[in-house]
């Protein structure tokens, strides 16, 4: 790591992959050519690893931060890890059923939900995957460092009845739901805190409410040509669409490759 000239960090839907999800042979060639300049590219994402495995793969990017900053991985090893408590999963588990939603746990390695419906169906489509299994086991023994509620509402009942989570609407049927104060952001900190990583320039690119605290801790904030409002107005660059060869646009004005 002492190496490292740079920090990269990528999105994932809107931002890293195309219209299919997926990754193109030019964003694989991109990454190959910030490693051979010694720039480490990180994904930062509100999926986990395993979702992302197969991205993770055809990218060639094996280091990231998932679950919105509650999990980082480092060249393929775990360096940090928030968790929730077994009475934390509980009380957000009896909110969602009683208002008819349902909610998906997450950890490094699994996925699991407490049911099946339409929305749940829409939800994982909306990024090209399935839905998880059902489980209706004891949470006493599972690690969960991220929730994801499923629903079309309900936002603002959260917010008033769990003031200790943070929660990010992803799409119009779920909502990311992490431990207060935790983003991509701090994982960005965290990641730095971690690693002891040098004083290099940290460059991050989003499209998403939930990139703005990533943008927040980088120095230089890349927003895509179809990024929200949101981000093109506190962004230090904006590129090209995802699906208009925005990554390898941006990287190039910033002679990263």
């Amino acid at each position: 790591m002492k190496n490292i000239q740079a920090v990269t960090f990528f999105d994932l839907d809107g931002t890293l992959l195309d219209h299919k999800s997926q990754i193109t042979p030019e964003i694989t060639h991109a990454i190959q050519a910030l490693k051979n300049n010694n720039i480490l590219p990180l994904i930062a994402t509100g999926r986990t690893v395993v979702e992302i495995e197969h991205i993770m793969k055809a990218s060639g990017i094996d280091s990231a931060i998932v679950m919105n900053g509650q999990f980082i991985q480092v060249e393929g090893k775990k360096i940090y890890s928030d968790e929730f408590t077994y009475e934390e999963c509980l009380k957000m588990y009896e909110q969602v059923k009683s208002l008819g939603h349902e909610l998906s746990f997450y950890n490094d390695q699994q996925i699991w939900c407490s049911g099946h419906n339409d929305i749940v169906t829409n939800a994982y489509a909306f990024i090209h995957s399935q839905p998880p299994v059902i489980d209706h086991s004891t949470l006493k023994d599972k690690t969960v460092n991220m929730m994801l509620v499923l629903s079309e509402d309900g936002d603002e009942h959260y917010l008033k009845n769990f003031p200790e989570m943070t929660f990010y609407r992803n799409g119009p049927y779920s909502i990311d739901t992490v431990r207060k104060g935790v983003s991509k952001g701090t994982g960005v900190q965290n990641l730095f805190k971690t690693l002891d990583l040098p004083n290099v320039p940290t460059f991050a690119f989003g499209d998403g409410i939930n990139d703005l605290a990533l943008f927040e801790a980088c120095d230089n904030k890349i927003a895509m040509g179809n990024a929200r409002k949101e981000l093109k107005e506190r962004s230090s660059f904006i590129t090209k669409k995802n699906t208009e060869g925005g990554i390898v646009h941006a990287l190039k004005h910033f002679d990263l490759i």
